[in-house]
């Protein structure tokens, strides 16, 4: 019976794309260019302005491919935030950042990578003008506009130009630009409230907004309105979707056990567990936990408390001992954080007189996202610009065999007492610099994870009018600001975790025991503040010069003067606490812009655009940015369009300020070599290696050239088609160690440490060993593992990416107030393609570029396909999302050989062909709405209808064991319900 459902669902999830391919063969975007769910005319001869020009015109047929999202097509697909709406564009491909991101320098944050080009190279608007960007910048040194902080229910549209913009906005707009349109007049009160959760109980959902307006513009002359919103997103944990989410054993599927917690003592000595886990060595200070000695005393682990609730394993051979069993994947780790937003919005506006308008918004944004970590080790590396002497992990910490009240001299002092953590202090009372005991510990009694909240002020005003009706003028300003506060909890404070254990405060025996004094005092939160602000005034007129066969011609010249400025601060600043991180970025600067655009339709079939920026910044680089596009007619049912255009993006703050710095981490395997010196243990296996990196202000811009070209095909009033080709090249890439990988590959060519990180050094300048882990305790004579290797910024290497985007719209009335409309949108990207030095790295299709994108990767299809049948006053709407497969390799993470032998999750033969793969994906979200009356609207909602589960993914981060959450966030949830009401008067 279930293998028949099954049947049925996949079946009916993927005729959703058999019958779109059909209906595209004769059907305009679904949510692309002149997408009809806007319709391609504005209103009864409204002329607006599209996102990409400064020309008001009638339509949004412009020679650029825009995508636009109306607000009655988001609520028919049951969206509700700006995140979720502009990441199921399908140009939004490698290094998009989804709330279920939790383990980054983003988390907590969202942003949108139109072309897979990165964060930092989307711009991102409100109502045509720039916001400030999140305090923290993905990777550490990618900025970007959080999409969070973006108040939802006034959207009206969200336009999304899919071409490089750089001509009319400046930087950052290679990839392309998406602008959130909000309502610019309401009359009224209206509001919704809807509530809903997942199929097993969690993920609660609810969400109310409520809107009222006074004044008849267009009778009155002015308006008003406020509007207020409010969302709450449960919590989803691992363990609530089990295998294979919560573990890294995948033996029962024919995988490997990369859980090392519940099978090797080698996993405890790595990290450790909540139970505490000891083996006897020297301690050459009796006053310091971290002068433990290098070698091993005995071969004998012991584990300090062996109540164990999933049982224990014994272990012979070189070490041996019995411990507990743990899957802290399972036991700690969550799929959703808990989210919750609100905002408060307001605008006036006002007709002056018959040729001036003005208006005047505020908007106040909170988002806190609360993510929950896996606990703390005991053992870590020091923290990125400390001694070394601070890492607990190397060659690691111990706990001495006095303890005292004092913490200081124990082995002499008058109140000594042998100390209860350590089993070999009876032993060793008239030896105790040899009868330390090294600790392996996770501190699961402290609770570890993040608090973030986001505020987000911003404020817009201008003036607008027209003179002698062949002039238009326009002068805006904006003013926003983001203050991000994160509070972390769970790290451990240096000298009072070294304290604790020289005084015994701290009882790792029976760790249920100890007071929340203790805990507090181990591990303090940490409150960290930083903000972001931008001020800019933007100003432009327009003339008409002349008429030609086709229409005016017109030009437009304007300018922008705009501040930007950052303080990311050091959450680590004092060097105080392990493994918290030391990132930071700072800056300021002042952007001057002078801009123009030729609007001539030459010919009733012809229309061409020209355009240009020149932007200088403050820190003494200048840019000119000019894009050419055409658009042809010939037959009114048919236009050809293309453009060319050539951008820029400025460095960050991150990148080129050298008060910057972050210490970013990735999954690495070692090669063969040291897998086999170490006897294959899970020392040897995969693991976090880190980049350490610092502001380098002689960096250049990045620069692009792209080129689009494609068509628009409407062969009836119900039926349209687009195609467009694009391809964008970039170049001088601001990049983060390019020889990152030749460094590593460079230490694992070593026998040694001295020869592997002399290695390192002759990579080039800039790269070094930072960092090198304690010896294996099993082969303490082979070669230990790099965890930091010190890379610089710099401009390397180009990238070039093309593909295509498909979108069709088919709206057919099938009797009396009966009507179905049909869009499809689909992109595919035919490479991406990372040019350097060593080779081209080749990431479409594949989980490259690796570290940009989190381990999710570049799907070379994506897609999404809504239906609705409109019967009178009710409407059922059926959305679905299509992900392609993935192929398990990465050309940045080692080789350019993009074959199975070289799969992420493992090179052995028995693993790498049978997990080279991860499949595809579609869900599928049900909607249905009624209206009761024309003042109130019931609606329900089902995600993930068919309740399809992600695929696996074994070569993801091991913080997201076996699934990618950018493109498979849906299958985690499951199947979700949703029911509202909405109302207006």
């Amino acid at each position: 019976m279930m293998k028949t459902f099954a049947r049925l669902r996949d079946g009916a999830a993927l005729s959703v794309f058999a019958l779109a391919s059909l209906s595209a063969v004769a059907a305009t975007p679904a949510l692309a260019q002149s997408s009809p769910q806007s319709s391609s005319t504005a209103d009864e001869g409204e002329t607006i302005v599209v996102t990409g020009s400064l020309f008001r015109r009638t339509n949004t047929e412009t020679p650029s491919p825009v995508t636009v999202l109306t607000a009655e097509t988001l609520q028919k697909a049951g969206i509700t935030t700006a995140s979720d709406a502009i990441r199921s564009v399908s140009a939004d491909s490698a290094g998009s950042i989804g709330t279920g991101f939790q383990s980054g320098f983003s988390a907590g944050g969202s942003a949108v990578s139109l072309r897979g080009l990165g964060v930092s190279s989307t711009l991102v608007l409100v109502d045509g003008l720039r916001s400030t960007n999140f305090p923290i910048n993905d990777d550490g040194h990618n900025a970007y506009v959080d999409l969070n902080s973006i108040p939802f229910s006034l959207v009206e549209r969200v336009e999304v130009l899919k071409d490089g913009a750089s001509s009319t906005y400046g930087a950052d707009a290679i990839g392309g630009v998406v602008n959130l349109i909000l309502k610019k007049h309401f009359n009224g009160i209206a509001g919704s409230a809807e509530a809903g959760a997942a199929f097993q109980g969690d993920a609660a959902h609810q969400r109310l907004d409520l809107t009222a307006g006074y004044g008849d513009y267009e009778d009155q002359g002015w308006n008003i309105y406020v509007n207020g919103e409010y969302q709450r997103d449960g919590r989803v944990t691992n363990h609530s979707r089990g295998f294979p989410y919560n573990t890294l054993d995948l033996t029962s599927i024919g995988g490997l056990d990369n859980n090392n917690n519940d099978s090797t003592l080698t996993g405890q000595a790595d990290n450790g567990t909540p139970t505490a886990v000891v083996t006897r060595v020297s301690q050459t200070d009796l006053n310091n936990p971290l002068a433990g000695g290098g070698t091993l005393l005995t071969n004998q682990y012991q584990a300090l408390n062996l109540n164990c609730a999933n049982g224990t394993y014994t272990q012979t051979g070189a070490q041996v001992g019995t411990v507990c069993k743990y899957n802290l994947e399972d036991q700690y780790n969550q799929l959703a954080p808990l989210q919750r937003r609100y905002a408060f919005s307001g605008r006036i506006s006002v007709r002056i007189n018959d040729n001036v308008e003005a208006y005047l918004t505020g908007m106040y944004s909170n988002s806190f996202v609360s993510i929950i970590n896996q606990p703390r080790a005991l053992r870590a590396t020091q923290p990125f610009g400390a001694s070394p002497s601070l890492a607990s992990n190397n060659p690691g910490i111990v706990l001495p065999v006095y303890i005292c009240s004092a913490g200081v001299n124990c082995a002499t002092a008058a109140n000594r007492q042998l100390n209860p953590n350590n089993p070999f202090a009876a032993a060793f009372a008239n030896d105790p610099a040899n009868g330390a005991a090294r600790i392996h510990y996770l501190f699961g009694d402290i609770p570890a994870g993040s608090d973030r909240t986001n505020e987000v002020w911003r404020f817009a005003g201008g003036f607008s009018g027209s003179i002698n009706d062949d002039w238009n003028w326009k002068i805006d300003g904006v003013y926003a600001r983001d203050n991000l506060k994160i509070t972390q909890y769970g790290y451990l404070n240096i000298a009072n975790t070294l304290n604790a254990i020289n005084t015994g405060a701290y009882n790792f025996v029976n760790p249920s025991a100890n007071s929340q004094a203790v805990r507090d005092f181990v591990s303090p939160d940490i409150t960290t503040p930083s903000h972001s602000e931008m001020y800019s005034v933007d100003a432009s007129v327009t003339k008409k010069l002349m008429d030609l066969p086709g229409g005016p011609l017109q030009i437009a010249i304007g300018g922008q003067v705009r501040h930007e400025m950052l303080e990311n601060n050091n959450q680590n600043a004092a060097l105080d606490t392990w493994t918290l991180t030391t990132s930071a970025a700072f800056g300021k600067h002042t952007v001057s812009a002078a801009y123009f655009e030729v609007q001539a339709p030459i010919l009733d079939s012809l229309e061409v655009n020209a355009s240009g920026r020149y932007d200088h910044y403050s820190e003494g680089f200048s840019h000119f940015s000019p894009k050419l596009g055409v658009k042809f007619t010939p037959i009114r049912q048919l236009a050809l369009r293309g453009t060319f255009s050539k951008g820029f993006r400025a460095p960050t703050f991150a990148e080129s300020n050298p008060r910057s710095q972050f210490a970013g981490f990735s999954n690495f395997t070692p090669p063969t070599s040291f897998q086999l010196a170490h006897g294959n243990n899970g020392y040897s296996q995969r693991y976090r290696l880190g980049s350490g990196l610092t502001g380098n202000p002689d960096l250049k811009p990045e620069v692009s050239r792209s080129f689009t070209a494609g068509a628009i095909f409407e062969p009836t009033r119900w039926l349209s088609l687009t195609v467009d080709y694009y391809n964008v090249k970039k170049s001088d890439l601001i990049v983060a160690g390019p020889q990152t990988g030749d460094a590593r590959n460079a230490y694992y060519g070593q026998s040694n440490v001295a020869a592997a990180c002399a290695a390192v050094a002759a990579v080039g300048p800039g790269y070094s060993c930072y960092a090198i882990d304690a010896p294996d305790p099993a082969f303490p004579n082979a070669l230990p593992r790099v965890l930091i290797i010190n890379a610089p910024f710099v401009n390397a290497n180009y990238a070039v990416t093309s593909g295509v985007d498909f979108s069709a719209t088919a709206k057919i009335p099938l009797g009396d107030e009966i009507m179905w409309t049909s869009r499809i949108e689909a992109t595919h990207v035919i490479q991406y393609d990372l040019h350097t030095a060593k080779g081209v790295q080749k990431y479409a299709g594949t989980m490259g570029p690796y570290e940009l994108s989190s381990g999710n990767g570049t799907p070379d299809w994506r897609g999404n396909w809504q239906n609705t049948l409109q019967i009178r006053k009710f409407a059922l709407t059926a959305t679905a999302y299509y992900v392609g497969k993935i192929k398990a390799v990465a050309a940045d993470e080692g080789s350019l050989d993009l074959s199975c032998a070289h799969n992420l999750y493992s090179s052995n033969p028995l693993y790498s062909d049978k997990f080279c793969h991860v499949k595809s994906f579609i869900n599928v979200d049900m909607n249905a709405q009624v209206e009761v009356n024309e003042n109130f609207t019931f609606f329900a909602n089902v995600g993930n209808v068919f309740g399809r589960r992600a695929p696996l993914a074994p070569a993801s981060y091991t913080s997201s064991p076996n699934f990618l959450t950018t493109w498979h966030y849906a299958g985690l949830i499951g199947r979700t319900f949703k029911a509202g009401a909405s109302f207006k008067f």
